[in-house]
């Protein structure tokens, strides 16, 4: 199933994989908080899939207190 997936996926998919909303999730993105690898591309702010993987399997946050990285649209 893994190799179906993107590189990355939407904030409210990775708030429902962790367990909670997504106003949560984007109060978390907003506050650089939310406990995976988030990017931003243009307006649109995504979270690593491989990030989410390991943080759902390790029970542990991986980016904690990390601020939003931003690429630039391609």
């Amino acid at each position: 199933m893994r190799a179906t997936w993107s590189g990355t996926g939407s904030v409210e998919d990775a708030s429902k994989a962790l367990g909670f909303s997504r106003a949560k999730g984007y109060d978390l993105v907003r506050h650089g908080e939310f406990p995976c690898r988030v990017i931003r591309i243009g307006r649109k702010t995504r979270v690593v899939t491989a990030s989410l993987l390991r943080v759902l399997d390790s029970g542990e946050p991986e980016y904690s207190g990390a601020r939003t990285e931003h690429c630039a649209p391609s």
